[in-house]
């Protein structure tokens, strides 16, 4: 089993930058990926950002490379994405999720509560 809790969400002007924190535990987690998605209201959840838990491997979704970054602390079992140059369009709920790989929600079975990230314009 893995839990995931996020941390880092907040309320932040156009242009600005957040750090959001996806902490991991489970005796299995060093066996999966870990991927970033959001969730704006009306709207499907978005894949936004994924890391090998090695941290060699990322993946980003097109609307947010060059602004996002993905990272990890194996030391202290956390992934990291680092918000910047934010658009209000960016403006979601932000959840960490755990799985095998791979850009869609269905491949990853471990899911936390998430964050909310508003961006004023």
């Amino acid at each position: 089993q893995v839990q995931l809790v996020e941390s880092g969400g907040g309320l932040v002007q156009a242009g600005g930058s957040l750090r959001l924190s996806c902490a991991a535990s489970g005796r299995t987690i060093n066996t999966y990926a870990v991927g970033w998605f959001r969730q704006a209201p009306g709207k499907e959840r978005e894949f936004v950002a994924a890391i090998s838990w090695s941290g060699t491997s990322t993946n980003y979704a097109h609307s947010v490379k060059g602004r996002f970054t993905i990272s990890t602390d194996n030391a202290k079992n956390t992934v990291y994405l680092h918000l910047n140059s934010l658009k209000p369009e960016d403006t979601a709920v932000y959840v960490c999720a755990a799985g095998d790989w791979g850009t869609r929600p269905g491949e990853y079975p471990y899911w936390g509560q998430g964050t909310q990230v508003t961006v004023s314009s």
